[in-house]
């Protein structure tokens, strides 16, 4: 794993210019909006154009779905204006290398075992929950848990409390949260949002 206080994080779930500023200034590297239905957390295409315009070139934008057909990925990716796009779902190589597009972050979002980040075409692998946004966690502390190869994000069931011991036990390369930075469900927490931050950068 990277050093501590080079932890990629990414906060998901973000809907408020209160929540992306917070984000931000605590330092994340990445801010994600929900475009998948059903969730508390869903936001459409012109919010998340209006909450990415707020967000430095430094910290990538990133577009959340989950079984959704590429030709509905692409539309709200490019409405939306954010620069990454992360699949969740039993989306295929192709379907990867039909989003590819230049200046374009791809996540790929899988409760599987993966060998390495990139099989897809992914630049960036997720390892998440099998419910996704429940908060509920997976056994990452297994002693036969194998960490993938390359850039991956370790997600599912983390906050502030566990987070420095979740990725000292699996060696991911970030951490990416939702629910456990929420005061209640899907209403972020500024004061969450910066512990977890600080927790998972600390030494």
């Amino acid at each position: 794993m990277t050093d501590a206080a080079g932890v990629f994080i990414k906060i998901c779930g973000l809907r408020t210019a209160h929540d992306v500023d917070v984000a931000v200034a605590a330092g994340a590297d990445a801010v994600g909006f929900v475009f998948a239905p059903g969730s508390p957390r869903t936001v459409d295409a012109a919010t998340a154009r209006e909450l990415a315009a707020r967000v430095p070139d430094g910290v990538l934008t990133v577009g959340v779905f989950r079984r959704q057909a590429v030709a509905e990925v692409r539309r709200f990716a490019e409405e939306s204006g954010v620069r990454g796009v992360q699949l969740h779902g039993e989306e295929g190589p192709e379907d990867f290398e039909a989003l590819r597009a230049d200046g374009r972050t791809l996540l790929r979002a899988t409760a599987e075992h993966v060998k390495r980040c990139g099989e897809y075409g992914e630049d960036l692998l997720l390892l998440d929950a099998p419910d996704p946004g429940s908060g509920k966690p997976w056994n990452w502390g297994a002693a036969d848990f194998t960490a993938p190869e390359g850039r991956w994000l370790l997600a599912g069931g983390l906050n502030p409390g566990n987070v420095r011991a979740a990725l000292a036990a699996t060696g991911a390369w970030g951490a990416d949260v939702s629910s456990g930075v929420e005061r209640e469900r899907g209403v972020k927490s500024p004061e969450l949002i910066q512990a977890f931050i600080e927790a998972a950068r600390a030494r």
